[in-house]
């Protein structure tokens, strides 16, 4: 087997001299492409994954072929994974595990188990030897960390159960990486014994060819054992002494070192380097100093990895793509409903309940950044050919791009649309006259509510939420069903009898409408509203309310009156800043509003307000100061005559 270049900016012995200006060149480009394509795939709504795995493709062998092969540079990136899998190492905290073990060792194994079955059945269909069908199942269970992540806290489930589910699984895909880069080589061994020797050497273990078979396994583990001892009992004291120094570049050094120790102490030994970094990880996951090595190594993990998705793109087959093209298209399709059916059965079958299970299939149903890494060194243990190897890394490609779109169809198609659920029991209105109507009883209305019911006044509360008035009648709140932008509904609530009218909603366009239809319904109606920001305000303004309130903002400005008083200043003084701001805020508000349509004079305007307002705080501040010395003076005169 054709062993892999390493770098070398001199000739070597394959006949290509890799000179000092063609590693110049090639660093050029790749850095190019990569600062180029990864900020455009962002502005375009996908992963920086994608963007560099297309620059990739642009700049490799296949397409403009700036930078010769890609395997010039594989080696080098191919680190970039090795640190990733040091900083998983240091997040596998028993705590953690413990914690999330249904997700993790529940959702994830089940995931895992039957993608694997599935694909590896396909495979079996499709005509592959049971070893290669295994090897693609076991690559093809993996998803993208960085597309999932992004893409859930986009769409705002990043927190909730979905995305519990989804992190537990991508957890566990992570900590099967390290098997699988054992099981792989064994794959190989089963009827190819001599083959994957052959491959496995590529780690490097030319110190255990000299030793005899006995001693092998004894050198394996006095390696292992000599991370996680070095690890557990020498690193701490050696991170305290570099810390003291307080070089923070040389406390960087560090954490470098030890990830490219432990990975060339694996490599001598002939395991997998990325092996070794995450052992070395997770023994340190305890330590004091596991957010400093985070901290210091993230920047290198995150420019290595971009390297090595750009040298997965240079080695995109096109000819072998565009030559099939209906294949491939097929293949996607297919890994994309695999694993959707086998995420989906793993959330029913831990009671994960439907919407949570399809939305966590959805966000899982691409392949992964490590089926790139797994699908390189199956093909260096020949578990793979070429020319699947080819195919399948195209597979997993097209999948990541293809998940904004496969998203953004189940965010139109399932979750923009609401849950069939029974309406809440409608409740009579009072034949009293109401004082008081409140649309929208959430956090903002609610508040408003029990002020004027603690003074006595009569109030009828309007809701269209279903979820909300199901959860606030079971404290007693009665509160009635429907959208109050309905003018029977106003009607029918009291509206004409009612003297206040409170809209407390969280819908821009819809409190202005009800605002517009209030005042136009119900003249005599008194109607204060609930803004948004202050452009929404002058909009409520103008749609005839009489009155507006900024939802944030009493609350930003006692925030930051707590926060003066934090940092030293006397109560009464931050009281008094606290007032100023209100006072120049409300004359700021009204001067404002002619123009609040006209966003130059706009934003022109509120400049120089600011300006005014800083130096007239300053003053006032300065004239407090002199108040507080001319009261000081006669105590400190006084005591000195005592």
């Amino acid at each position: 087997m054709k062993k892999r270049r390493r770098f070398s900016i001199a000739a070597d012995n394959s006949g290509d001299p890799m000179t000092a200006d063609n590693l110049l060149l090639q660093a050029l480009v790749y850095l190019t492409a990569g600062v180029i394509a990864a900020p455009i795939a962002k502005r375009l709504g996908l992963s920086s994954v994608l963007g560099y795995l297309v620059a990739g493709v642009i700049v490799g062998p296949f397409a403009l072929d700036l930078v010769g092969e890609a395997e010039d540079v594989m080696r080098f990136a191919e680190f970039g994974v090795v640190i990733l899998l040091f900083l998983i190492g240091l997040e596998v905290r028993p705590a953690l595990l413990w914690k999330m073990k249904t997700n993790i060792f529940g959702l994830g194994a089940g995931q895992m188990a039957g993608t694997t079955a599935l694909v590896a059945a396909a495979g079996l269909a499709l005509g592959l030897d049971w070893k290669a069908a295994v090897a693609s199942g076991l690559i093809l269970a993996m998803s993208s960390t960085a597309i999932v992540l992004a893409s859930l806290e986009e769409k705002g489930l990043r927190q909730g159960p979905v995305g519990e589910a989804s992190f537990g699984v991508l957890l566990f895909q992570d900590l099967a990486v390290i098997p699988l880069f054992a099981l792989l080589p064994f794959l190989a061994m089963t009827g190819a014994a001599p083959a994957a020797a052959e491959a496995g050497g590529h780690h490097g273990g030319a110190l255990l060819e000299a030793l005899p078979a006995w001693g092998r396994p004894i050198a394996v583990i006095a390696a292992v054992a000599a991370v996680v001892i070095g690890g557990r009992y020498l690193t701490r004291p050696l991170f305290r002494f570099i810390a003291a120094a307080r070089l923070r570049e040389i406390f960087t050094a560090s954490a470098l070192l030890l990830v490219v120790a432990v990975a060339a102490l694996m490599e001598v030994v002939g395991l997998s380097p990325a092996l070794g970094a995450f052992l070395a990880g997770v023994v340190l996951a305890e330590s004091e100093f596991r957010r400093e090595l985070e901290t210091d190594i993230e920047p290198f993990r995150g420019l290595l990895l971009g390297l090595f998705f750009i040298t997965v793109g240079a080695g995109l087959d096109l000819a072998l793509l565009l030559a099939q093209p209906l294949l491939l298209i097929g293949l996607v399709a297919g890994l994309i409903v695999i694993k959707w059916l086998a995420m989906y059965a793993a959330g029913m079958i831990f009671r994960r309940g439907r919407r949570t299970s399809a939305t966590t299939a959805t966000a899982l149903a691409q392949g992964g950044e490590f089926a790139f890494v797994l699908l390189g060194f199956a093909l260096g243990a020949r578990v793979l050919d070429a020319e699947l190897s080819r195919m399948l890394t195209a597979v997993v490609a097209v999948s990541m791009a293809a998940t904004p779109l496969v998203f953004a169809a189940y965010e139109k198609l399932v979750l923009n649309r609401q849950e069939a659920r029974p309406e809440p029991e409608r409740l009579p209105f009072d034949e009293a006259a109401p004082e008081v109507i409140v649309a929208g009883f959430g956090r903002f209305g609610q508040i408003a509510t029990r002020l004027m019911i603690a003074n006595g006044f009569n109030v009828v509360l309007l809701d269209s939420s279903i979820e909300q008035i199901d959860a606030i009648r079971r404290f007693g709140w009665r509160v009635h069903y429907g959208d109050a932008s309905r003018l029977d509904l106003l009607r029918t609530a009291g509206a004409d009898r009612a003297r206040l009218l409170i809209v407390a909603i969280d819908d821009r366009d819809k409190a202005r409408e009800i605002v517009e239809l209030a005042k136009e319904s119900f003249p005599h109606l008194t109607v204060l509203a609930r803004a948004w920001d202050r452009r929404h305000a002058y909009e409520l303004l103008d749609a005839g309310a009489d009155g507006v309130e900024r939802e944030t903002y009493e609350s930003a400005l006692n925030f930051g009156r707590k926060a003066l008083s934090a940092l030293g200043l006397s109560e009464r003084r931050a009281l008094r800043a606290a007032v100023l701001f209100r006072e120049h805020d409300d004359r700021l508000f009204q001067k404002l509003r002619p123009v609040h349509t006209e966003d130059e004079r706009y934003v022109m305007a509120s400049r120089a307000s600011r300006e005014t307002f800083e130096k007239l705080l300053q003053t006032e501040m300065q004239r407090l100061d002199d108040e507080d010395d001319e009261v000081e003076a006669p105590r400190l005169a006084a005591s000195e005559r005592r």
